[in-house]
């Protein structure tokens, strides 16, 4: 498979997606974030100085989704049609398992977006609760699935 970013003097350039139809995109990923019991305890009591955790972290998911192409200097500015966040909480492992699902109809695809997403969201759960708990770690994050597109549908 040949890298498509660079130009013929190997320097990074933006890949030119004019050619390309327009097809309707989705991707999923996910992430996980691991803390210690406190800490899921009181973010699922809605106990934490700074507010609800995971209220604050699916709309900055959402805005991670939004600014990918800001902060990713090849990514194309997509317009997105679709955006969402889900945790779920697992307190036997003290881990919440974030996913994000975000779609759009254009000419390439939203794998970045959906890994920005949820990225983002762990960022935050964990810039909300370190003044608790410093030793949280954010980890897995993957694309799970992704659809439309020249290349087809791809399923981890």
């Amino acid at each position: 498979m040949e890298l498509t970013h660079f130009n013929e003097n190997g320097k990074a350039k933006m890949v030119n997606v004019g050619n390309k139809s327009d097809t309707e995109r989705i991707a999923i990923a996910r992430a996980t974030i691991k803390m210690k019991e406190e800490t899921l305890k009181r973010i699922v009591e809605g106990d934490m100085k700074k507010g609800d955790v995971l209220s604050v972290a699916q709309i900055a998911g959402i805005m991670g989704a939004k600014k990918t192409s800001d902060i990713i200097p090849m990514c194309h500015n997509i317009f997105i049609t679709g955006a969402d966040i889900n945790f779920e909480i697992n307190s036997k492992y003290n881990t919440i398992y974030i996913e994000a699902i975000v779609s759009t109809t254009g000419k390439t695809g939203v794998e970045m977006e959906a890994l920005s997403a949820v990225t983002i969201a762990a960022l935050t759960i964990y810039d909300m609760c370190k003044a608790i708990d410093k030793d949280m770690v954010i980890d897995n994050i993957m694309l799970i699935k992704k659809t439309g597109g020249k290349s087809g549908e791809y399923s981890r």
